[in-house]
């Protein structure tokens, strides 16, 4: 009998197609905004997360604040080693310090920011060489004229390739020449930092033969393995406090940290927006629940001889409570289908990570079954109610 209703119900869908595209119209757009919507929360977050991540979680940042605070001119060299003796979890503690200058080799020049760097520089942000090597321990100390590439610099200066052991000419005020040592593989910008366009030099030797460094730009520090971020990240500012007294001079920013504030107000808003497209099914709903009086009214002499031939109430109901809700199940199908291609789409053109979640696909699919259930229910006790001798005569 189940099975027959079903029948029944797409025989009737087939021969009222326009009534019945109108009717699963609002199940189709609710179900789609919550899919396309629960998608693209997901896939935002993803995809922050891979962006943030991409810097290092187990990093944090510290900037000064002010030209003239305590922290500026605490921001000297000998900080990274202060840092590391008094805290705790601190495995490196990177200066860094950048400035925009002409590179050229040959007719090929670029503008890129040189960086000053020390040989910890890879490992803190887990940033891996393509060809040759970086900079050493001796390079810094001997203060070596060599320069690493990043991989946009690296195709600019050396469009055939080959750029290890070729020497260009770093212009500040007069050329400097520098022996590329290595080539760095391509990454993601992220942090402030744009490290395929940045090119790398020991940091002695940029104090020495490019700028004086006085005051560092800012630090990087790398945490030990296993440590927990935020609690060293709490540290550092407690450190830094003890010696400016001034909390508002300097800031300490983890990406674990901001990888959170963004998780959260991507969940918040995704739930948000979900609950509004969930009102398009209660309204989709109260259009399938017309759509079935109206079915009802127009059938009300079929129910009559049917019933005339003995079908009882509770067979009449259940014919039109699995018409109801094969209609919202139908109109779901639709909607999963329209939401998943359109958020496809979305993510493709804002360059995100399509992280479909497949959880929220089931969720709309029996949502949708039970709204047909539940707007379904009354017309379908409304027709099981008819007496067939009224049903008969009914005009």
């Amino acid at each position: 009998m189940f099975f027959e209703n079903i029948k029944l119900a797409f025989k009737d869908f087939g021969s009222n197609k326009l009534r019945t595209f109108l009717s699963i119209l609002g199940i189709v757009i609710g179900v789609a905004s919550i899919i396309t919507i629960t998608t693209l929360g997901r896939s935002a977050t993803v995809s922050i997360q891979n962006q943030v991540s991409s810097m290092g979680l187990e990093t944090i940042n510290i900037f000064p604040r002010g030209n003239d605070s305590e922290a500026r001119r605490l921001f000297t060299p000998e900080l990274a080693d202060k840092l590391k003796d008094n805290v705790e979890g601190i495995k490196d503690a990177v200066p860094i310090n950048q400035t925009p200058m002409l590179l050229k080799h040959g007719r090929d020049s670029y503008k890129a920011n040189v960086m000053a760097v020390t040989y910890d520089f890879t490992d803190v942000f887990d940033y891996k060489v393509e060809n040759g090597g970086f900079i050493t321990e001796d390079d810094n100390a001997r203060r070596k004229s060599v320069v690493v590439l990043g991989a946009e610099a690296a195709s600019k200066l050396f469009p055939g390739g080959d750029a290890v052991g070729k020497y260009i000419r770093i212009y500040r005020k007069q050329a400097k020449s520098f022996r590329v040592i290595g080539v760095m593989k391509t990454r993601t910008a992220s942090m402030r930092m744009d490290f395929d366009t940045t090119v790398y030099v020991p940091r002695n030797t940029y104090n020495q033969r490019l700028k004086r460094i006085t005051r560092v730009r800012n630090y990087v520090v790398g945490t030990e393995k296993g440590m927990d971020v935020l609690a060293v990240s709490g540290r550092i500012e407690d450190y830094l406090f003890k010696l400016t007294g001034d909390a508002d001079s300097y800031r300490v920013i983890s990406p674990a940290t901001i990888a959170g504030i963004y998780t959260g107000i991507t969940k918040t808003l995704n739930l948000f927006l979900t609950g509004i497209a969930a009102i398009s099914l209660l309204v989709g709903g109260i259009g399938i629940m017309n759509i079935m009086l109206v079915s009802v009214a127009e059938r009300t002499r079929e129910i009559g001889i049917r019933k005339a031939l003995g079908a009882t109430p509770k067979v009449i109901r259940g014919q039109f409570l699995v018409e109801a809700v094969v209609l919202t199940l139908f109109g779901g199908l639709i909607g999963i289908s329209l939401g998943t291609g359109l958020s496809y789409i979305i993510t493709v053109l804002l360059k995100w990570l399509f992280s479909p979640q497949f959880g929220a696909f089931l969720l709309a699919f029996l949502f949708s079954g039970g709204v047909g259930i539940f707007f379904g229910l009354y017309p379908a006790v409304k027709a099981s109610g008819l007496q067939p001798v009224e049903a008969l005569t009914y005009e």
